[in-house]
């Protein structure tokens, strides 16, 4: 993410434009099986075209189009000093 904490309803607004003639619509829920990160799969149509996004939901609370990158196993140094 580049800093910007957009909630959910804001990169909605941003990515899809709902009207109401042309709503957007959450078509799947749930969690990534490896992770348990969060998504949320919705529907709308820009330009007139389909479209489907999936939003993860990040560890600050902020959702982006993007998956948070995984926590990677550390190592220290500090075991190995003698």
């Amino acid at each position: 993410m580049n800093g910007d904490n957009f909630s959910l309803r804001a990169l909605v607004d941003k990515w899809l434009a709902p009207t109401w003639s042309v709503p957007a619509r959450i078509t799947q829920v749930g969690r990534l099986g490896c992770t348990g990160v969060r998504y949320v799969r919705l529907e709308g149509e820009v330009s007139k075209r389909p479209l489907s996004i999936v939003f993860f939901r990040h560890s600050v609370g902020a959702w982006d189009v993007f998956p948070p990158t995984p926590a990677s196993a550390a190592m220290g140094t500090r075991l190995f000093a003698s």
